[in-house]
């Protein structure tokens, strides 16, 4: 079992910055299992969509409406994976939500992103 706490939303103006970070804990066993992290969000009537996500090797993968303005990286020694906001525009505005995939999948609770106009 792997348990995921996100912590870091806010509201901030566009244009703003905010930094989401997402610990993992657990078993030693659980943890070393992770393979890739990812944070994915959700906005009010709308899917959950994939963010940003990053293997253990640290290779990154990005949506396309945020590439270039966020930055997803991850500390395995802390088993946080974290992820910069730049330029934040109104339509970041959602429900940000960690993953973390082992040969199960684990989710944390969401943190509120609000980005006024």
């Amino acid at each position: 079992q792997v348990q995921l706490v996100e912590s870091g939303g806010g509201l901030v103006q566009a244009g703003g910055s905010l930094r989401l970070s997402c610990a993992a804990s657990g078993s030693i066993f659980s943890l070393i299992s992770i393979k890739t992290m990812a944070w994915y969000r959700q906005a009010p009537g709308k899917q959950r969509e994939l963010a940003a996500d990053i293997a253990r090797s640290g290779a990154t993968n990005y949506a396309d409406s945020v590439k270039g303005r966020f930055t997803i990286s991850r500390d395995n020694a802390k088993n946080t994976v974290y992820l910069q906001m730049n330029s934040l525009k109104p339509e970041d505005t959602a429900v940000y939500y960690c993953r973390a995939t082992t040969a199960n999948i684990y989710w944390g609770q969401g943190t509120q992103v609000t980005v006024s106009s």
